[in-house]
């Protein structure tokens, strides 16, 4: 999925807004809030595959930079070959950071995956990622080179089967360690190619911001069964008053917060509240769910952007409470 390119210079990270900068961000997002007609909104909406499918076949593998943050932000997807039934982690770090690897070391004893036949992708491995929205792999990538541990296998989907190609035919795909295949997120009925409950962890980075509002909570849920006892969620993504929706001119919204690019791509952006209330609803639990403003400079260009994402990381409990009878 779209993301921001790298600029030439961070200047200031975690920014305070001042009052005058939030109700300026207000009125440009107002100023430009009318809807496009409904039969427009549908057209972006039936030709989604084919927008997303022609902006890969276009910028290829050229529009993206690797994601450096990667490990710093998500250590849940760094090396864990520490964390299994012999060697509990170091008890070095912050209390919330003991804690979040010990619930990994439960994850991995007591979340052993369900009943299966045993003959999908990466069924004899002992831990296990899927990123959806995967692009041309600058997250999965990273992770095979720098994650060695022995029992990791890494899933990866997007909706783009030119992105799934362009996975496939990187030199660094292998076959052993990672599977790639074409799936619609939206699509809550269609299979995953890995059961339910057997996932450790499950990466969303710029990509639920790209589904239609009305189907992000049913596709979080259908996510959410993926998902071991003690799994977690990963997301980063768009967050109000970003200078990607302040820059939208008229004719470019299509309802509150969501918008079509000049590519045919839709964005939409996020608070935390609303991510919160998605996450909770599909039955996990917080970990962490923060605003990262950043002042960025463009020197190329001698453009100030002001920059807003929000991260998050959710949990499925450990103990699952039992199913009521209707």
């Amino acid at each position: 999925m779209q993301e921001v390119q790298d600029v030439t210079a961070v200047i200031r990270d975690n920014v305070e807004w001042t009052k005058e900068q939030e109700t300026a961000a207000k009125k440009k997002v107002l100023e430009n809030s009318q809807p496009l007609p409904p039969e427009k909104q549908e057209e972006y909406d039936s030709r989604a595959n084919e927008f997303w499918n022609n902006f890969y076949t276009i910028h290829e593998n050229r529009f993206f930079k690797d994601r450096h943050w990667l490990f710093t932000e998500f250590p849940e997807l760094a090396p864990q070959c520490g964390l299994n039934h012999e060697s509990h982690p170091d008890v070095s770090g912050t209390d919330d950071d003991q804690q979040d690897s010990l619930d990994q070391v439960k994850s991995r004893e007591v979340a052993a995956p369900p009943d299966t036949d045993g003959d999908f992708p990466g069924s004899s491995a002992t831990y296990r990622i899927l990123e959806v929205g995967c692009g041309v792999g600058n997250t999965v990538f990273p992770i095979l080179k720098t994650n060695n541990d022995p029992g990791l296998f890494v899933y990866c989907c997007d909706f783009s089967s030119t992105a799934v190609e362009l996975v496939k035919t990187n030199p660094e795909y292998d076959p052993g360690r990672c599977f790639a295949f074409v799936h619609d997120l939206s699509d809550v009925e269609a299979t995953y190619s890995v059961p339910d409950g057997t996932l450790d962890v499950i990466v969303l980075i710029f990509v639920l911001s790209a589904l239609h509002p009305n189907k992000m909570k049913a596709s979080i849920i259908r996510l959410a069964r993926l998902l071991k006892p003690g799994g977690v969620m990963l997301l980063r993504d768009y967050g109000r008053y970003d200078m990607a929706q302040l820059r939208f001119k008229k004719g470019r919204c299509l309802s509150e917060n969501f918008y079509v690019r000049g590519d045919g791509t839709r964005v939409y952006f996020f608070t935390q509240d609303e991510l919160h209330e998605l996450f909770t609803e599909s039955g996990l639990e917080k970990v962490q769910n923060l605003v990262d403003r950043r002042l960025q400079v463009n020197r190329g260009k001698q453009l100030t952007m002001y920059r807003v994402w929000i991260q998050c990381k959710y949990r499925k409990a450990l103990v699952q409470p039992p199913e009521t009878e209707d």
